[in-house]
Parts: structure tokens; C-alpha cells; sequence
């Protein structure tokens, strides 16, 4: 692909692509993409204008793996790994990926260890025919293994799975395969694609496992493990009970084990190699294109040299939310995953779905709030004895083994999820964990609810607005931003705090409710960034706030009367107080200069309505703009993250005078440079400070709910 193009290799290389496209790749009738430098992956046409482009333009840069023509993201062994007898599943070479130490398969007298047993039986089933005299290189195992790769592939539910395999014994009586999901996947497993089930108590006070694994009542509130033992007509006697009780636990926790899949990232060459990129082939401009341009990173490595002499260990990120499986909104539940990232890949592969660990699934009818520390247990510990032990791990790009190491960097979650990590609350009077106890609040009477004001500790000592009273909160403002405490400072703060857990947690803690569980890593007190929320949820918040306000949407905008009242009981923006009629029954709002008229609000939703947008970029949102209701609602999370960068600006500026226009746009503009591939840190500086104006701009404008 990087020969020049007038050369015959490249032309029937350029052959071969097309085959493959055609044949493999999913055309839409008889187009596929067009994967040249000039057009990149964003049009579709026929084979001749394909080809003509790319002898012409060539292939787009850094297309190598051809995921947009039908080949696979990752290369895995059931699919591509194929040896030189005719496209057999190299089942063995599975095998000893997954089981590659098995030097000392006997322990004395006891005889085989836990690893040779699950070995031998999986070496077992490899070698049984699919069916008598089968010639295709099909074994038992290896077509249990596509079939599972393809059921997680298209999400096909367990009974399905369990149908086809009912479907295909009744078809071919000889077919030597599992009739069941459970007995399929039983064989799987034993790879290493299983999780562990540890059973909780259901107020969340404690985990069943080590010393407390055979105990059947919670120690610290004294609930059950177990749910109640159903009885029929209220008579016990009348309820034949078998043998053996089956017990069900009232909440259980599946966690998945974290040191075998990161060991497992090594066993592929392919992916061992690409673990190496930050170090080897991350670009070192000084731009921030990954975390390993940030300060953060350089930070561990300065205190830590022990640890980043060796560029295969391993630095990891947390994010973790809520939602609801089950869909429907009138069930109550609240499912919290936590899921960890690899930062030593490229950007491109490290959020890839196929990198990112699912490593806790934390059931319940609610939010774990505080007790979500109780569920992280298992983990930290794996994540202290990862940075302080290190595990042997096989690197089969390298052919050794080395004592790999990891650390994790910080977590992303949204604010409330912050709170439950960090065990600083995010709600009341000191919300801001940055600002902590310096943190500038203002509690609105009438709309009861607490707004963060005084952005003007931000700008310049010598600014004009510093000393205008009038357009802000009525008052002079001289004193400097908070300080941000270090993590040595908050560990020490954290001391005097009672962190009991559970249904025995104390609750007059004040702003700190606990002593976070990720202090118990020895580097955490040290890293310069524990916790960031992420920007998607911001910018839903964000563009929220602006459609709902500018529209007048009901329930959603922040200007109605008793925003107006709260200017009133704080003596500023005299236009904007409310007006009682002569009868004292209705109260008269004055148009404020962000408002906009009927036809105005049509304009508005027209231009979101007709818009055209890429395919992929973002879902339909023209479908969630009601035109004659003048309304905007349904949409989701990157929708609303595509309307700030590309969208909002357009009749913004049209519709709305340049003084509310202009701080507007400047927000977009804020959250679209900050998320660019590319940044450097000067600019980085330049949109603190021109972020700081912006937001006093929209404190002289907007009703002050608008600051939440």
C-alpha cells in the first residue's frame, strides 16, 4: 500500500483489495466506500471509479486493517489464525496462548494442579471429531468456539443459542456438540472467559468472601445472605422441602478478574506489539494527542522511575455509571458496571469496545451511593498487587517473560458518580471538589437551589469586571482563585473521618463522606488527577440549559418567575424583576434580551430540522425537533455533544443580538477546540482564561439557575 502507484505491485495489490471488498466486505448493491487519501472512507460508488481513485490518490494514510471493506477489528484466532493444512483453526496455538506456563504439571502427590486438569480436558476436546471421518478440520471444541464468538458477535440471547444447537443435533443426529448453552459454555470458560460470582449483603455492608465466605448473616446489620424460603398456604408442614435447599442470594456481584485478561493482551503478538506504541511510536511534538502527553503521566514516571524504566507496564483508567437493563423506566433498578481502559494503545484502539474491561457489574434496586467502595474490593486489591508484586507475564511479541506492573491514573464519571468515588459530595453548599471549602455559592430563595457564582476570582487582579457590582451579584470582588489541595493534603483531611460503611455509615461526616478505597493504592495520594468527569454528560447538561432557556420550553427553562424573584431579592438586573398586575392575580415577566418571538423559534427549529449530517456522525435529530410546538426534546447524549461543536451556532448568531450571540458561540467554540485530536498546551492555557470570561459574560446575561 506505501509502494508508488505507477508500480505492478501496487496495482494488483489494488486487484486484490477489490476482490476482497466485493467478496467479503458487505457492498451496498454494487458500491462499497471509497478508501482513497482524497475521499477517506466517506464515499460510496462503483469497482471502476474505486479503482480509478485509488491508482490516482492512492490508499488513505494508516488504513491497514480494512474494517470499513470487511475485515475484522481484531484479528482473533477462530477467525484468521489459520496454519498450512487448509484453513484449520489453530486450536493449538489457543491452547498455548491460554495455558502457557505448564512446566510443573505436578504438585508432589497431589497430583494435577487446577491449570493441567482444565489443560488436559480442554486438549481433550480439541481432539474429538466434530462428526465420524470429518475432513473439514473442524474440531469439538473449535466449532463450539465460533459458534459462542458469532452468539456474542450478533447478541443472540442464551435460548436462541440454545435452539440452534437443539436445531442442528436434530438435523445431524452425528454432530458431536453440546445441546445447551450452559454445557457450551462450560467448555468456554475454561479459557479463561469467566467471572466469579461473590455474594453481597443486601444493604451493602459487606462482600462474602475470604474469612467471611461460609457465613450466611451479615455481621455489621445482621440481613440474611439468602432470600427467604418461600412456604405454601402459610403452613410450613404443607411445604415438602427436598433434600437439598436450593438458596438464592439476595444480591450477588459478578467481578471479573482483572490480572488474567491483562496477561492475555501480551499473548497476541499482534496486540503485545501494540502495547508498545506510546513509547515507540506516539509522535513527541509536544502536542497532547494521548494520556502520555499529559503531565499526569510524566508526573508517575518522575516519582516512580522503577516502574516506567519497564514500557510494557501497564497504565489504566476507570469510568463507571448507572443504568437500567431492563429498559422500561417503571422498573425500579440501577445496574452500575465498572469498566477499565488501557491507555498504552493508540487512541485509536484504546476506547475500542473490544479494549475496554468490564471488570465489576454491581446489581440492585438503587444507586450504591458510598457503598460502592464495599464492591471495589476485589479489585483494588488485584490493582495494589499489580503495582506492588507485579505478575510473569509472557510477551509473545518478545518471546520472554517480564514482571509486568500496572497503575491506574484516575477515573471519568459523571458528577454524581464523582461524588460516589471521591466520597466528597457533590450536592449543597461545597459542591465543587476543586474549589473544596472555598467553594463561592449563593442559595436562590424562590427557586430553591444553590448556584455557583463568582467566576470573577478567575480573571486578571487589574480586570474591569472585578469592580462592577451592577451586572453581577451586587458586590466587589478582590479575591483569588481557591487553591486545589493535593492528594497528600486531603489524605490528611480525610483522617478524622468515620468510614463505615453499609447501613451503619455515619451521616454527619460533612462534605467528606468517606475515606475513598482507591487511597489504598499505594501511588494514589500521589497522582497529580484522581478524578474527572466526563465531557459528554456536560455538554448534555449544557446544551439542555441553552435549548430549554432560549425556547421557553416548560420544566426545562432556567428563566421563569421565581428566577425572576431571586434577582429581585438580590437587588440586580432591576428590567428583569417580575411585575405584579393591579389585580394582584398574574405576574408580568419582562422579555428578557435572550428571549426570542414565535417566528424567531421556528427559525431556530427549522435550521436543526432540514439539517443534513454526515452518516454516523450522529442519530436523526431532526426527528426530535416538534417544528409547530417550537419544542426540542428526545435527543440523546451525542447528539447533544454534535449540536454545541457544529450546530447551535448557526441560529444562534442569526437570531440572537451579538451580546448574547457572541458568549454563546464562545462556549461552543470552547467545548469543540477542547476536544480536538490534537492540542497544545499553550492553547490549553488560552481556553482557561478565555473560558473564565465567557462564563462571567453568561452571569451578566442569563437568570442565575442558569448556573447550576
Amino acid at each position: 500500500m506505501d509502494l508508488p502507484r505507477f508500480e505492478n505491485e501496487y496495482i494488483v495489490g489494488v486487484n486484490n483489495f477489490l476482490e476482497f471488498a466485493f467478496l467479503i466486505g458487505k457492498p451496498v448493491g454494487k458500491e462499497i466506500q471509497y478508501p482513497c487519501a482524497k475521499c477517506g472512507n466517506t464515499y460510496w460508488h462503483e469497482r471502476e471509479d474505486v479503482h480509478e481513485h485509488l491508482i490516482c490518490y492512492g490508499f488513505v494514510e494508516g488504513y491497514k486493517r480494512w474494517i470499513n471493506h470487511g475485515e475484522s477489528v481484531i484479528p482473533t484466532v477462530v477467525d484468521s489464525d489459520m496454519d498450512d493444512r487448509g484453513g484449520v483453526d489453530d486450536i493449538d496455538g489457543l491452547l498455548r496462548d491460554a495455558f502457557r506456563n505448564m512446566t510443573n504439571l505436578e504438585e508432589g502427590n497431589n497430583g494435577l494442579n487446577e491449570d493441567a486438569k482444565r489443560f488436559y480436558k480442554l486438549v481433550d476436546e480439541a481432539g474429538l471429531e466434530l462428526y465420524p471421518n470429518c475432513t473439514t478440520g473442524f474440531s469439538r471444541l473449535s466449532f463450539i468456539i465460533r459458534l459462542y464468538h458469532l452468539k456474542c458477535l450478533h447478541g443472540w440471547s442464551n435460548t436462541s443459542f440454545t435452539s440452534l444447537l437443539e436445531l442442528l443435533k436434530e438435523a445431524i443426529p452425528d454432530l458431536n456438540i453440546p445441546t445447551s448453552f450452559n454445557k457450551a459454555k462450560n467448555m468456554v470458560k475454561d479459557l479463561g472467559l469467566d467471572y466469579e460470582k461473590i455474594d453481597a449483603c443486601p444493604n451493602d455492608c459487606m462482600l462474602y468472601r475470604n474469612e467471611y465466605i461460609n457465613d450466611s448473616v451479615c455481621h455489621i446489620c445482621g440481613e440474611s445472605r439468602y432470600n427467604q424460603t418461600p412456604t405454601m398456604d402459610g403452613n410450613e408442614d404443607n411445604f415438602a422441602l427436598p433434600n437439598k435447599v436450593h438458596k438464592v442470594a439476595a444480591k450477588t456481584l459478578r467481578y471479573f478478574p482483572l490480572i488474567p485478561r491483562l496477561k492475555r493482551l501480551f499473548m497476541c503478538p499482534n496486540t503485545a506489539e501494540a502495547l508498545r506504541w506510546h513509547d515507540e511510536q506516539r509522535l513527541k511534538d509536544g502536542c497532547i494527542r494521548h494520556p502520555a502527553d499529559g503531565q499526569v503521566w510524566k508526573n508517575l514516571d518522575t516519582r516512580y522511575p522503577n516502574f516506567s524504566k519497564e514500557l510494557r507496564n501497564l497504565r489504566l483508567g476507570l469510568a463507571s455509571d448507572g443504568f437500567n437493563p431492563f429498559r422500561t423506566m417503571n422498573v425500579s433498578h440501577s445496574t452500575w458496571p465498572v469498566v477499565l481502559m488501557v491507555y498504552n494503545f493508540s487512541p485509536w484502539m484504546s476506547m475500542k469496545s473490544e479494549y475496554c474491561m468490564l471488570s465489576l457489574l454491581i446489581p440492585g434496586t438503587c444507586s450504591p451511593e458510598n457503598n460502592i467502595d464495599i464492591f471495589l474490593q476485589p479489585l483494588i486489591e488485584e490493582l495494589s498487587e499489580l503495582w506492588v508484586l507485579g505478575v510473569d507475564t509472557y510477551d509473545s511479541f518478545k518471546g520472554e517473560t517480564f514482571q509486568m506492573h500496572a497503575a491506574l491514573l484516575w477515573t471519568i464519571n459523571d458528577f454524581s458518580a464523582y461524588a460516589m468515588l471521591s466520597g466528597w459530595s457533590t450536592k449543597g453548599k461545597l459542591a465543587c471538589p476543586c474549589c473544596n471549602h472555598d467553594t463561592s455559592f449563593c442559595y436562590l430563595k424562590h427557586s430553591q437551589k444553590t448556584v455557583y457564582m463568582d467566576h470573577r476570582r478567575f480573571l486578571p487582579v487589574d480586570h474591569a469586571w472585578r469592580s462592577n457590582k451592577r451586572s453581577f451579584n451586587g458586590k466587589i470582588e478582590f479575591r483569588g482563585p481557591p487553591r486545589m489541595l493535593t492528594g497528600e493534603e486531603v489524605l490528611d483531611m480525610l483522617k478524622s473521618v468515620d468510614n463505615a460503611l453499609g447501613k451503619t455509615q455515619s451521616k454527619s461526616n460533612g462534605q467528606w463522606k468517606k475515606r475513598s478505597i482507591f487511597f489504598e493504592l499505594p501511588y494514589w495520594q500521589h497522582c497529580m488527577l484522581r478524578h474527572n468527569l466526563d465531557v459528554m454528560h456536560i455538554e448534555k447538561n449544557i446544551v439542555d440549559s441553552i435549548i430549554g432557556t432560549l425556547l421557553d420550553i416548560p420544566g426545562k427553562t432556567k428563566d421563569h418567575a421565581k428566577a425572576r424573584y431571586d434577582l429581585k431579592e438580590m437587588g440586580i438586573r432591576k428590567n428583569l424583576h417580575p411585575i405584579n398586575t393591579k389585580d394582584g392575580k398574574r405576574t408580568k415577566l419582562a422579555k428578557a434580551c435572550f428571549s426570542m418571538t414565535k417566528g424567531e423559534k421556528s427559525i431556530f427549529c427549522g435550521v436543526l430540522k432540514k439539517t443534513k449530517l454526515p452518516n454516523g456522525s450522529a442519530s436523526n435529530i431532526s426527528r426530535c425537533v416538534q417544528q409547530e410546538e417550537r419544542k426540542l426534546y428526545g435527543y440523546k447524549t451525542h447528539d447533544a455533544h454534535f449540536m454545541l461543536h457544529y450546530l447551535l451556532q448557526i441560529p444562534i448568531k442569526s437570531i440572537l443580538p451579538d451580546h448574547v450571540a457572541i458568549p454563546l458561540v464562545r462556549l461552543c467554540s470552547f467545548f469543540r477546540r477542547l476536544c480536538q485530536k490534537k492540542i497544545s498546551l499553550e492553547e490549553i492555557n488560552g481556553l482557561e482564561s478565555e473560558i473564565v470570561e465567557t462564563l462571567c459574560q453568561l452571569e451578566r446575561i442569563f437568570p442565575l439557575p442558569f448556573l447550576i
